[in-house]
């Protein structure tokens, strides 16, 4: 009995049954390897699409094509993807080149990491965390180091640092969470003789979020400026 080439002419698959038991076996993709960037940066992509409620780790492993097994072997908890994931998006967030004008390195960081927690919504809920990644530790030196420079020390630089960091917090919370935002805007205007003062100035609906903070982080830092003498 005679038998026809192996994949026919080309490599290409003569179309004879029983071919596939005398085609040379191709060879085998090897897949990526399971390390800790890809780990985090997939579980940042999946923070993206789902919130943090939709991080588990199970469904992290197979988003990677790996057990759960294999995915403990790196990293232990959720708890360390979420620290591990946070600290990955401050990494995006830029650092200024330090001038001579502290206020102004300090406005450019601000506006910076207020940007990327709008990009990961999921982030700023999460800030009550130990921040302790290289990341929000490069980007809070900065912070700190510009504001010495412009003469705090001591208690008003713990204030000084904790303010403007709740300022990015508060402005990117609010920003994120939309629907609440309108809901309480609607129960104000709907009672506006209990709460005059907020249904006439508009509560916090219909509001220039972006304009909002530059206008709260231009304040806070002529208000520290002004403090300075």
């Amino acid at each position: 009995m005679g038998t026809s080439r192996v994949g026919g002419r080309g490599g290409r698959s003569s179309g004879v049954a029983g071919e596939v038991w005398l085609r040379a076996p191709r060879p085998q993709r090897a897949a990526p390897p399971l390390t800790g960037e890809r780990i985090v940066a997939e579980a940042v992509q999946l923070l993206d699409e789902e919130g943090a409620a939709g991080l588990t780790m199970r469904r992290l492993a197979a988003r990677l094509g790996a057990g759960p097994t294999t995915l403990y072997w790196h990293v232990r908890t959720k708890d360390d993807v979420l620290d591990l994931a946070l600290d990955a998006v401050f990494g995006d967030v830029d650092l200024p080149t330090a001038s001579a004008d502290w206020a102004a390195d300090v406005r450019a960081l601000l506006h910076a990491w207020y940007a990327v927690m709008l990009r990961h919504p999921w982030a700023p809920g999460l800030l009550g965390r130990p921040m302790l990644g290289p990341n929000v530790l490069t980007r809070t030196e900065f912070l700190q180091a510009a504001l010495v420079r412009g003469g705090f020390a001591g208690v008003e630089l713990a204030a000084a640092t904790h303010g403007l960091a709740n300022l990015v917090i508060g402005s990117a919370l609010t920003r994120v969470a939309g629907g609440s935002v309108d809901a309480a805007d609607q129960l104000v205007r709907a009672q506006a003789a209990r709460y005059p003062t907020l249904a006439a100035t508009g509560h916090l609906g219909e509001q220039d979020w972006d304009d909002l903070f530059r206008r709260g982080v231009d304040g806070m830092l002529a208000g520290l400026r002004a403090g300075r003498g």
